[in-house]
């Protein structure tokens, strides 16, 4: 079979953990621990930290409110382009980021509806961002190219 042009994952971590805010600092060390373990840049390495850092702080605060649940967390290393990927899955509420309306930069903070802002920045540092809801879960992957 031919696969050129096929992005192919090489390198998979996950860890799965309670979705709380507590656990949040346990699901950086993770992410970080693995992006050291896959060569990932450190300003990347830092770009991708405060994706995850939102991203996990949106699943602990709203996906099972107002309970708790659990989260997964896959990193993973892709060939073709290099890049890397963190997803999240959690099986809460079906929400779609992406859906959200961006922030209208352009007014001033007062003007400004509150919320959006972090999904906002995650979009904008991240290099492709995609959600899907698949048998009853969230799967949310943001992906960073290696340079």
């Amino acid at each position: 079979t031919n696969l050129a042009g096929v992005s192919m994952l090489y390198s998979v971590k996950e860890i799965t953990m309670d979705a709380t805010v507590e656990n949040m600092n346990q699901a950086l060390a993770f992410v970080d621990e693995t992006l050291e373990e896959m060569g990932c840049p450190m300003k990347t390495q830092m770009q991708i930290d405060v994706a995850v850092e939102e991203l996990f702080v949106n699943v602990a605060s709203y996906a099972y409110a107002p309970g708790t649940g659990q989260v997964t967390i896959r990193v993973g290393q892709e060939d073709n382009p290099k890049r890397i990927s963190v997803t999240f899955i959690d099986s809460g509420t079906p929400f779609d980021p992406l859906k959200r309306e961006d922030p209208d930069t352009t007014l001033s903070l007062k003007q400004r509806s509150i919320g959006g802002l972090g999904i906002f920045l995650v979009k904008k540092t991240m290099d492709h961002m995609e959600y899907r809801y698949e048998d009853g879960h969230n799967i949310l992957s943001i992906m960073k190219k290696l340079r």
